[in-house]
């Protein structure tokens, strides 16, 4: 690849000034420490179009002379009046489907001031090279300000040196600084974390730490687009930042190195976590408000080889409240869920891996059970969300309170229902077997593969076989598939056998049934799928069932009985899902288990 001209050369090239006065130019710029095209300005052997104009073509960048009537009529709705001001720059207007913002900026190498501008408007920036003084007088035109009483000398004179180093060294020391003053003055700490109001909004103070707005901005967008959580990771030589959506993790940008430390010190004292520590793992919570919607982060750092990774799961209200009907169950296994849910008494396990929706799920049962007549109480690791009504205990292990010992206690309240977050270990399966016993209805989380996986688990654990063939009403095992973006998908005239024949769609399906694929399209990001259903394999207990506990059987003994009893498994119901057209044949395979395949 050919080496980039240096400023001087390419002006000589294009015969506006000569070798010997390019030299001239260089020993004034080392003297007064200004820039090449500066020294060239105030020497007067050209002028700043002439250098804007060697600048452009240098960086292959389109060059404007900017006048107020370039600008759209919406310029600060586009770019806030604040972002305008402090870096000398002008929206020319959107492309693309308003995906694209046209940028008129006078320093093409500030890549961070560009970095910054992306995550916090969430566009794609299209730069267009123009003379400082040209944007600087559009500015002063569009607020009726002069110099002396907006943009000032200080800002004036620093802001090129500024826009090169961008955040160096002023950065580095004084953020922890800068951060503590914004805390003190615009957070509250609730619960060692920070609620902050109006999330993204455009009134912020002009002189805030880049780092505030910058972290602000993915946090913003992540939750606009639906993302569950947001990985910040650093690398050798950059921080990655990803972005878990449909439960596909999607690289969105690449931060400088340099900003690091100051980023991740700011995700911690918005978490209520010591920013000293960066040794241990730590956890806090986020409580901001994004586009009017009060919304949870629980935070997760974890000391990695390049620094701290930092993890925000992104906990919404709305996603536990969408009713149990809409999370996917067919109308056999959704009536056997409400039938199993409005029992008095005995144990109801949800399992599944980390990410699979079991607390979802766990969530929307209480909420149909959450009356006035029934008394709940919950032990959770950590409490999630918060339902009015309900008794909801954390457990917090560094001072003994524990699972075990919440649900000991949860016996004297009198519940009618209890929601156990996870069973972890014998001494909690036996309290909650017991509570089972004697007449309360017991809902928890075991992390299995498959729903008959659950009673071998329990059994290894310690428990008595009798007392799990007592107690277990009945186990539920799930997965989250993608749905097939409604507005695009179109039928598939050639679907690919393996796939079909995997998930057991025969011919005879085919001709009978339409199976869909994904296209992609503005509502999907043009990904063709949006937004995640679950797919169900419901075991009630029969008397089949309980005997084989009682004996110890294998897991697959205790399967077929299941499926002799009417149990669909996860392949079945996921088949269902795309003879339905809500899915694809792949989705289901990646989280189904299927014999003779590694997914």
């Amino acid at each position: 690849m050919a080496k980039s001209k240096r400023l001087g050369e390419t002006l000589v090239d294009i015969g506006i000034i000569t070798p010997k006065e390019v030299e001239k130019g260089l020993d004034h710029a080392k003297a007064k420490r200004i820039r090449l095209g500066e020294a060239l300005v105030d020497l007067k052997l050209c002028n700043e179009s002439q250098v804007y104009k060697a600048l452009a073509q240098q960086h292959n960048m389109e060059y404007a002379d900017v006048a107020r009537a370039d600008l759209p009529a919406n310029a600060t709705e586009l770019i806030g009046p604040d972002v305008i001001r402090k870096y000398l720059i002008l929206p020319l207007g959107a492309e693309n489907g308003g995906r694209t913002l046209r940028v008129a900026v006078h320093d093409p190498l500030d890549l961070e001031m560009f970095d910054i501008l992306r995550l916090r408007l969430g566009k794609t920036i299209k730069p267009v090279l123009a003379p400082r003084s040209r944007i600087k007088g559009v500015i002063d035109e569009m607020f009726n300000l002069t110099s002396k009483n907006t943009i000032d000398v200080t800002m004036d004179k620093s802001m090129d040196r500024s826009m090169d180093k961008t955040m160096d060294r002023s950065m580095d020391k004084s953020m922890d600084r800068s951060m503590d003053k914004s805390m003190d003055s615009s957070i509250r700490s609730i619960d060692k974390s920070i609620d902050m109001d109006k999330l993204g909004d455009d009134g912020n103070d002009a002189a805030q730490a880049p780092i505030i707005k910058l972290v602000q901005g993915f946090i913003a967008e992540a939750v606009r687009s639906r993302a569950s959580d947001i990985h910040v990771e650093p690398m050798k030589d950059r921080v990655q930042l990803r972005y878990r959506i449909d439960g596909e993790c999607v690289i969105r940008d690449r931060i400088p190195l340099k900003m690091k430390n100051p980023m991740i010190s700011r995700l911690k004292i918005m978490a209520g976590i010591d920013i000293s520590e960066k040794r241990l793992p730590q956890d806090g919570r986020i409580k901001l408000t994004v586009d009017k919607q009060n919304i949870d982060f629980r935070v997760s750092t974890l000391p990695a080889y390049h620094g701290e990774s930092v993890v925000l799961r992104i906990l919404r209200p709305d996603n536990v409240r969408i009713g149990i009907q809409n999370m996917g169950f067919e109308e056999e296994d959704y009536k056997a869920f409400q039938k199993i849910i409005k029992r008095p008494n005995g144990i109801f396990h949800v399992t599944g891996p980390t990410g699979s929706g079991k607390t979802t799920t766990l969530y929307g049962a209480l909420n149909e059970l959450n009356r006035p007549d029934r008394k709940i109480i919950t032990a959770e690791d950590p409490v999630e969300y918060n339902f009015t009504g309900i008794n909801q205990c954390q457990v917090r292990d560094t001072i003994g309170l524990s699972f075990s010992k919440i649900l000991r206690a949860m016996l004297r309240q009198a519940p009618n229902i209890i929601l156990v977050g996870e069973i972890r270990d014998l001494e909690v399966a036996e309290v909650a077997i017991q509570a089972a016993l004697t007449g309360h209805l017991v809902v928890s989380t075991l992390h299995t593969n498959d729903a008959p996986g659950a009673i071998t688990r329990l059994v290894d654990m310690g428990v008595k076989p009798f007392l799990v063939a007592s107690a277990l009403q009945a186990v539920l095992a799930q997965r989250l598939i993608r749905t097939l973006c409604a507005k695009c998908k179109q039928p598939d005239p050639e679907p690919d056998a393996m796939w079909l024949k995997l998930v057991g769609i025969t011919a005879q399906d085919r001709a009978e049934r339409t199976i869909y694929k994904p296209v992609g399209c503005e509502h999907c990001n043009g990904i063709g799928y949006r937004g995640r259903f679950g797919i169900f394999e419901m075991m009630q207990v029969n008397s089949a069932i309980r005997n084989l506990a009682f004996e110890r059987a294998a897991t697959n003994k205790i399967r077929k009985a299941a499926i002799a009893g009417g149990m669909k498994s996860l392949l079945m119901d996921g088949r269902l899902k795309v003879l339905n057209g809500a899915t694809t044949a792949e989705e289901v395979v990646k989280v189904a288990q299927v014999e003779g395949i590694v997914t």
